[in-house]
């Protein structure tokens, strides 16, 4: 079919529309009926009627050059290197302004004609009350990007061309131009296009990052992203700041994390912008000072925003570098503390809240799940504290029973009950005299001995069973539990005037699966075990990335055990995501045999070890090919052993199994 044919038949499609009889446009995309739609029936444009190009005077065109002159000079750059990708493939390079006039043009001299014939020029309106539907106008209508492909352009005259464009946006998100490529020639194929319309959306994206960076390049900037190696060279969000923290202004991405943290407070009034400390879950001392504290090249923290992990670096305004901005000083290093955390928001305000209180007297509650690591920093504390030559004495208020936990924690004299010591016993209580007497479980502690430890703590004295007078104990107290102390005192099971004596202060700890630096807790507890066991073995990245992708129901107790388990079982010198629990392996797994998975009669557990038997001696008793061959995870082939009796011949006197 011919280009007069197929113009023929595309302007009879649209009268047919205009009159309505084709409300159902077959293969039509519905970005582009709407845009049709609009040119019959709110721009009356009249199909059987084509428009002649239109070509601005050189007046006209210096009018609208003028408001867009400072993006034109910061997009320069970004114009001249898509036009070198392009022009090899025919096309040419369109910059428009909002009313979609072309402002700025680059093509190919030996196309001229052709091109201004067709409206691809210098000073060209695109608009899409005249043009009808098309990449520039429609662009500008929906404020997104879009391609035009042929005959989906309103005007018959335009169904040769193809054009591509994407909206740049001001950073109040108002479309202020619009980046287009065409070509008068192109394949039939839709999808041939695909390629520029990700091309022109990068540009576009650069251009307009750009521009937000050269209007507040007298301002701080929080520049976020997802990946810690691209936060400097491509993060795709930028944040204008104040230096209280408040918000300025935000590029696309940043006013797309605005919106998502607004949405998750529906309460508040209209017009309320959080701040920048709110956004990122982190203190206005840490963002600020990234550039002074970071001791690594890419200089990034790591933060939270709206619950997902992302690194935000700060770009300071080129008029601080004359004087520069006075950096709050670093806080004096507590390896003890230190070592808890790297770059986790949560943590990091929870050590440096633990690092004003190491060496004051006030009781510390320390809240959170099961295995966060809660007595791991209430010795943390008592360690970085002026009472780090006492004693630390850590008391399992739910290990002890409840027949013991009284004599355990006040002591007792001689005599004092049938079965005792027949010297008495110091209670665990004395024994921290000087110290720290850690709590841990305080919610499951009864209700009677509640009582007499309310009474330590406002006299700091204690008073041992079957004693007539008291002893003076000189002792920091600090206390954990998982439990939600508030369910607990309105049920009576915990007093409301002990919980106010034990929470002077509250160290709530992140879950493990919540913790933005699971690699650093990750590679710190292995590391640890590494060197309990003097091992040399490595954790291959495949075991690491089924670490981090597991949800940690226990926290670190739970990861602790599954490295544990994993350095115990492993026979090679490096741990792969095979060697970890099946609960951890995750989809990285392969799934074990029917065989393991259903209980077997007698007479097929003896054939399965039997079979299983004769594999281990085929391969040299190598376990890894065993489970390669059976296809399942050698933890499995362990169990599977260790049921069936079957022991390694290095290991037969030991009879030692991993578990």
């Amino acid at each position: 079919m011919n280009l007069r044919n197929e113009q023929r038949q595309h302007i009879e499609t649209l009268i047919r529309l205009s009159e309505g009889q084709a409300k159902h446009l077959d293969g039509c995309r519905e970005v582009i009926r709407r845009s049709w739609e609009r040119c019959v029936g709110e721009y009356r444009l009249d199909p059987g009627r084509p428009r002649p190009v239109r070509v601005l005077t050189q007046q006209a065109l210096k009018e609208h050059r003028e408001p867009v002159d400072e993006l034109l000079h910061v997009a320069r750059a970004g114009v001249d290197q898509l036009f070198a990708q392009i022009a090899p493939l025919g096309y040419v390079l369109l910059l428009t302004d909002r009313r979609g006039i072309t402002v700025d043009f680059r093509g190919q001299p030996g196309q001229d004609p052709a091109l201004r014939k067709a409206g691809l020029y210098l000073g060209a309106d695109w608009d899409e009350r005249y043009a009808g539907t098309c990449a520039v106008g429609t662009c500008v209508h929906d404020a997104q990007a879009i391609t035009c492909h042929q005959s989906e352009h309103f005007d018959a005259t335009h169904i040769s061309l193809t054009c591509t464009a994407a909206p740049i946006a001001d950073p109040q998100g108002n479309v202020i131009a619009v980046l287009d490529i065409s070509a008068l020639q192109s394949p039939r194929s839709h999808e041939s296009q695909n390629f520029g319309l990700s091309l022109v959306s990068l540009y576009a994206r650069m251009i307009e990052d750009a521009y937000f960076l050269h209007r507040y390049r007298d301002c701080l900037i929080l520049r976020f992203d997802t990946a810690r190696e691209f936060v400097h060279l491509n993060g795709r969000g930028l944040i204008a700041i104040e230096e209280d923290g408040s918000v300025i202004a935000a590029n696309g991405e940043g006013r797309s994390l605005l919106d998502a943290h607004l949405r998750r407070w529906p309460a508040w009034t209209p017009g309320w912008v959080p701040s920048a400390t709110q956004l990122f879950e982190a203190e206005l001392g840490d963002l600020l000072s990234i550039p002074a504290t970071r001791d690594d090249q890419i200089r990034a923290f790591r933060v939270r925003a709206n619950d997902s992990t992302c690194f935000v670096t700060l770009i300071e305004p080129r008029s601080r570098r004359l004087a520069p901005r006075v950096v709050p000083p670093s806080p004096t290093p507590v390896p003890a503390l230190d070592r808890l955390a790297s770059d986790d928001p949560a943590m990091h305000r929870v050590l440096k809240l633990a690092r004003r209180l190491r060496n004051e007297t006030v009781s510390v509650l320390i809240t959170g799940e099961t295995g966060t690591g809660k007595e791991v920093l209430a010795r943390a504390l008592h360690d970085s504290g002026s009472r780090a030559d006492g004693p630390f004495v850590a008391v399992n208020c739910a290990a002890i029973p409840e027949s013991l936990i009284e004599s355990e924690l006040f002591g007792y004299l001689p005599g004092a009950f049938t079965g005792g010591r027949s010297k008495g016993m110091r209670g665990l209580i004395q024994q921290a005299d000087g110290g720290t007497l850690f709590l841990d479980e305080i919610g499951d502690m009864p209700l009677p001995l509640q009582t007499r430890l309310l009474r330590v703590l406002a006299e700091r004295e204690v008073m041992p069973l079957g004693a007539e007078k008291a002893v003076r104990v000189d002792l920091r107290v600090i206390t954990a539990t998982h439990r939600d102390m508030s369910e607990l005192i309105a049920n009576g099971r915990f007093r409301e005037d002990l919980y106010y004596r034990l929470n002077g202060a509250q160290l709530r700890l992140p879950a493990l699966r919540d913790r933005a630096d699971r690699h650093y807790v990750i590679r710190s507890v292995y590391e640890a075990l590494v060197a309990e066991r003097d091992s040399d073995v490595r954790l291959r990245a495949d075991a690491m990335s089924a670490l981090l992708a597991y949800a940690w129901p226990g926290n670190i107790r739970q990861l602790r055990n599954a490295l544990d388990f994993a350095l115990a079982t492993v026979e090679g010198e490096e741990i792969t995501v095979h060697d970890l629990p099946e609960e951890c392996q995750g989809g990285l797994a392969i799934a074990p045999q029917v065989i393991d998975a259903t209980p077997q009669p007698a007479c097929a557990d003896d054939d399965d070890a039997q079979a299983l038997h004769a594999l281990l001696q085929e391969t040299g008793w190598n376990v890894s090919l065993v489970a390669r061959r059976l296809g399942v995870s050698r933890p499995t082939v362990y169990r599977r052993m260790r049921r069936h009796g079957l022991v390694p011949p290095n290991r037969r006197e030991a009879r030692c199994w991993p578990e």
